[in-house]
C-alpha cells in the first residue's frame, strides 16, 4: 500500500539526478535549430486587443493547449502570448531542471515523484525535434508544476472530500499567482523550498520521517516475543529483544542495562515509550504496550506520512495566540507568540460521537452556565427515561420547556412523543452536577462543539479519554481561564468566585481566540521526541485509502 502512494525505485530517482547534473545551469550546450528560438519580433494584435502568437513555438503551444487544461494555466500562457514557460533557445532553462529535481525529489515530502513524470518529462526533452514536441513539452511540465505545487502545499486530496468530519479547507495555489511568483524568484531554488508549509512542525516530521526510512533500511525493528504481563522486579527470557527494540528506535543504549531482572533503566525506557505513544505510564509491559512495541517501522512511516498530509492541510500562521486541540492526542494547548503557556487533558467525542476537525474563534466564556441538552441526547436517551418515570430528570436539575414556558414533567404524557413529535427543550440548571460542569468556552459554530469543565473528573486519569456525545471536556478549566482571560481581567481567583456566588455570568473577550480542532497521530515535538497516538476515529485508514486512489489516478 505503501508503495502505491509514495514510492519510486532507487535506481531510476538516481538516473533522473544524474541527468539534471549533466544538464546543469553552466553546462555546455550549443545551439540546436530543433530547440526552440526566442520571439524576433514582438507580438501583434489579432484586431479584436488580444495579441497573437509569432514565434514558432508560441504559434505551436497555442495550438496544442488542451480544452481540458486547467484554466488558470490558460491564462497564464494568454498573458505571455504563449510564449514558453520552460524553454530557451538551450532547450530548458535552468528553472525547467530544478523544476524537474524537486519532482524526483518529491519523496522526501511523502509525496510520489512518479506523479509528476520527472523521467518522461526528462527523456523527452532529449528527444524532442519539432517545435510541436517542445510546446507540448513546456505545457506538460506547467502541468505538473501546478499539480506539484498544489500537492505540495495544501495536499493531495481535499479532506472533506474524504471525510465530512473534517471540515478543514487548504487554499489551493492560483495558477496565475503561483507562475507570476515563480518568474518574478530571484533564488527559484528558494522559492521551489517556500510551497512546502513553513512550520517548525511539519520541517521537523520530515526529519524524522527521513530517520525512520533509513532505519527500515538497516532492517526495522525486532518483534519483542508475547508472554506473561512484564512488570518492574520481574525476570523474564525477553528482556534481551525489548533491550534491543527499545534501542532500535532511541529509547535505551545498550550500555544502560544488563541482567535478567526488569528494572532500572529499562523500566525508565519503557516508561517514556509509553509516554510517546499515548499509553498509561507504568512501566508494566501488557498488552497494550506490547502491540505498540511490536508495531513495524513500515506502518509507523505511514503514520508519519499521513500526518504530513494532514499538516499541508493548515495554515502556516495559527494566530499569535491560539488554543489547540489534538482529538487522537487528546490533549489541549494554548500557544502565545509561539511558546506553550498552558497545556491540560482533554476528553474527546466516542468514536460514534466523533468529534469534528475545524477551526473558529472562541467569543466568550460562561460560568455557572446553563446546559440546554441537545435535541438528540434528549429523545435517545432522557425521553426512554421520562416515559418510565416522569421525574427521572429532576434530581439532575433537568428543567422541561416548551415555547420558551416552563413545563411540569408529571404533567406530560411522555408516551404519547416520540423522536419525530418530540416539542419540547430539556435544560439543566448551573451547578456541580451540570454536564458542562462550572465553566464554559464558547467558539460558536454549526456543530455545538465547544469546550467545557465536566463533574466526571476520573476519567481524565485514563490513558485514552474518548468518551464524550462530541464536546471537549478540559481538565482543571479555571486554569485554561485563567490563561485566556487575562486580558479581559480575569484571573483563577476572579473566575473561581464567580463560580463560587452560583450566579450565571457570560464574559466576552475583548478579542477572539482561534480555535484549532485538529487530528494528528504522530508528530515530533521541539525536544526531539517522536510521537504516536492511536487512530480512535479510524481516520488514518480512510486517508490512506483515499490517496492509494488519488495517486493512482495521478490527480
Amino acid at each position: 500500500m505503501r508503495a502505491a502512494i509514495n514510492m519510486i525505485s532507487t535506481r531510476l530517482v538516481a538516473s533522473v539526478l544524474v541527468f539534471f547534473v549533466s544538464l546543469a545551469p553552466g553546462a555546455a550546450q550549443q545551439a540546436d535549430p530543433a530547440r526552440p528560438a526566442e520571439p524576433a519580433a514582438p507580438a501583434l494584435s489579432d484586431g479584436q486587443g488580444a495579441a497573437t502568437p509569432q514565434s514558432p513555438i508560441a504559434m505551436a503551444i497555442a495550438a496544442a493547449m488542451p480544452a481540458s487544461i486547467d484554466p488558470g494555466l490558460t491564462e497564464v500562457y494568454a498573458a505571455r502570448v504563449f510564449e514558453p514557460v520552460w524553454l530557451n533557445e538551450q532547450g530548458l532553462t535552468p528553472n525547467a531542471h530544478m523544476v524537474l529535481g524537486a519532482f524526483a525529489d518529491a519523496n522526501a515530502h511523502a509525496l510520489n515523484p512518479q506523479n509528476y513524470n520527472p523521467i518522461w518529462l526528462a527523456e523527452r526533452s532529449l528527444n524532442a525535434e519539432s517545435a510541436g514536441d517542445w510546446a507540448t513539452l513546456d505545457i506538460d511540465l506547467s502541468i505538473q508544476f501546478l499539480r506539484y505545487a498544489t500537492h505540495l502545499s495544501s495536499g493531495r486530496v481535499q479532506p472533506n472530500e474524504v471525510n465530512k468530519a473534517l471540515n478543514v479547507f487548504p487554499d489551493k495555489p492560483v495558477a496565475t499567482e503561483l507562475f507570476a511568483t515563480a518568474e518574478k524568484a530571484i533564488d527559484f531554488s528558494a522559492f521551489l523550498d517556500s510551497l512546502a508549509p513553513q512550520t517548525p512542525n511539519y520541517a521537523r516530521l520530515q526529519i524524522r520521517l527521513q530517520q525512520y526510512r533509513e532505519k527500515a533500511a538497516n532492517g526495522g525493528f525486532i518483534p519483542v516475543p508475547e508472554g506473561e504481563v512484564l512488570k518492574p522486579g520481574m525476570s523474564d527470557p525477553r528482556l534481551d529483544a525489548l533491550r534491543l527494540r527499545l534501542e532500535q528506535e532511541d529509547y535505551f543504549a545498550a550500555a544502560d542495562h544488563s541482567g535478567d531482572v526488569y528494572d532500572g533503566a529499562l523500566v525508565d525506557a519503557v516508561e517514556t515509550f509509553q509516554s510517546y505513544h499515548g499509553l498509561a505510564v507504568d512501566g508494566v509491559v501488557g498488552p497494550g504496550t506490547l502491540a505498540a512495541l511490536n508495531t513495524s517501522v513500515e506502518a509507523k512511516l505511514i503514520q508519519m506520512e499521513l500526518n504530513m498530509e494532514r499538516r499541508r492541510w493548515m495554515p502556516d500562521d495559527f494566530g499569535s495566540t491560539y488554543v489547540f486541540v489534538n482529538l487522537a492526542d487528546q490533549r489541549l494547548k494554548v500557544v502565545k507568540d509561539d511558546k506553550t503557556w498552558h497545556t491540560a487533558s482533554v476528553i474527546v467525542g466516542k468514536p460514534y460521537h466523533a468529534t469534528p476537525v475545524f477551526s473558529d474563534e472562541m467569543t466568550y466564556v460562561e460560568v455557572n452556565p446553563y446546559w440546554n441538552v441537545p435535541r438528540s441526547i434528549s429523545t435517545n436517551e432522557y425521553l426512554p427515561q421520562l416515559q418510565g418515570n416522569p421525574n427521572a430528570l429532576s434530581s439532575k436539575g433537568i428543567r422541561v420547556f416548551q415555547n420558551e414556558a416552563e413545563v411540569a414533567p408529571t404533567q406530560v404524557a411522555w408516551n404519547s412523543y416520540s423522536k419525530g413529535n418530540f416539542p419540547f427543550r430539556l435544560r439543566q440548571d448551573p451547578g456541580d452536577g451540570n454536564a458542562l460542569g462550572r465553566i464554559k468556552f464558547m467558539f460558536p459554530n454549526k456543530f455545538n462543539i465547544y469546550i467545557h469543565d465536566t463533574p466526571s473528573k476520573a476519567l481524565f486519569a485514563r490513558a485514552q479519554r474518548d468518551f464524550s456525545h462530541g464536546c471537549i471536556r478540559v481538565e482543571d478549566p479555571f486554569a485554561l481561564g485563567d490563561i485566556l482571560l487575562a486580558a479581559d481581567g480575569y484571573d483563577k481567583a476572579r473566575l473561581e468566585a464567580i463560580r463560587d456566588s452560583r450566579k450565571r455570568h457570560v464574559i466576552s473577550l475583548k478579542e477572539a481566540i482561534p480555535v484549532h480542532l485538529t487530528y494528528l497521530t504522530a508528530w515530533m515535538n521541539k525536544d526531539g521526541s517522536t510521537h504516536f497516538r492511536n487512530d480512535i476515529y479510524g481516520r488514518d485508514k480512510v486517508l490512506l485509502d483515499a490517496l492509494a486512489k488519488a495517486m493512482t489516478k495521478n490527480l
